[in-house]
């Protein structure tokens, strides 16, 4: 029998990205509908001079997307508990920017992510090699966690889905390791990301794999669909929480405030409704 709701989205996006439909307000009629207590949009944060613009908010959007979300809190307040959060890119020499950017209005979730498939980063750190794009996308998923700025690091493997022919787990494992003893270090949580099973290596992000490595570490573990429309809030949160189940998680994790509440898999199960979830991509 289904309990109270316990679990958030964590991770989600507004039209302001560029690349995602439907108003913050529309993103939480369906977590309500899907047994979710709340919801903290998370859409890409803006980079300086413009970088990336193609798919992120611009800096002079911010104070938009600030108030679009507290719309939407009001809105629902009662019904499901919407928060302010942001998907912030760790870019090497860029740290200043986002430390500052994180402290400009209270956040409550912050996702560190290494886009490694955007222009700005492929045309700095790419150099034909695929296994040593590899590594460098791995270690900069390290460094991203050292630095401090982030909650979650979002869709850990996402250099997979780069060149989905080029992933040959085995011969990358050893930088996957070297890079998760220094993440279970800093303490920062990492996604699991339900959006990998619609990308062209289908596959959660991170797939069982380095997820059973992340276990090893006691890394903890956040859900998030990655919605870029409605109909994806919570998709496949019961697949992934059986997954963790039978890779031998106990718990996974949300973060309001910045500060990570953990909530048991089985009553994380017990607590969603199970309805029919978008299976087209995102």
């Amino acid at each position: 029998m289904p309990i109270s709701p316990l679990l958030y989205e964590s991770h989600s996006h507004t039209p302001l990205c560029k690349h995602a439909t439907g108003t913050p307000s529309e993103y939480a009629a369906v977590a309500e509908q899907r047994g979710l207590k709340g919801i903290i949009i998370t859409c890409h944060g803006p980079l300086p001079d413009n970088m990336g613009l193609e798919h992120r908010m611009a800096p002079h959007e911010y104070e938009k997307y600030v108030e679009m979300v507290a719309a939407a809190r009001e809105e629902f307040a009662g019904r499901v508990d919407v928060r302010l959060g942001l998907e912030s890119d760790f870019f090497p020499g860029l740290e200043s920017w986002s430390e500052k950017l994180h402290a400009r209005v209270p956040l409550h979730h912050v996702l560190g992510s290494v886009h490694m498939q955007v222009s700005f980063y492929r045309s700095k750190f790419y150099t034909g090699d695929a296994l040593e794009y590899q590594r460098t996308y791995f270690g900069h998923l390290a460094d991203s966690a050292e630095t401090g700025l982030f909650d979650t690091l979002a869709h850990p493997d996402l250099v997979k889905n780069e060149a989905p022919h080029e992933w040959q787990f085995a011969r990358i494992e050893s930088d996957i390791k070297k890079a998760l003893d220094r993440i279970a270090a800093t303490g920062v949580a990492m996604e699991l990301n339900t959006s990998g099973l619609n990308k062209a290596l289908p596959e959660m992000n991170p797939g069982p794999q380095m997820l059973t490595l992340m276990r090893e570490r006691d890394i903890p573990v956040v859900l998030g669909a990655d919605a870029h429309r409605p109909a994806r809030v919570g998709d496949r949160y019961q697949q992934a929480l059986r997954m963790l189940d039978e890779l031998g998680f106990e718990t996974v994790s949300y973060f309001l405030e910045r500060k990570r509440h953990i909530v048991p898999i089985d009553d994380a199960l017990a607590s969603l409704r199970e309805v029919p979830l978008a299976s087209q991509p995102r």
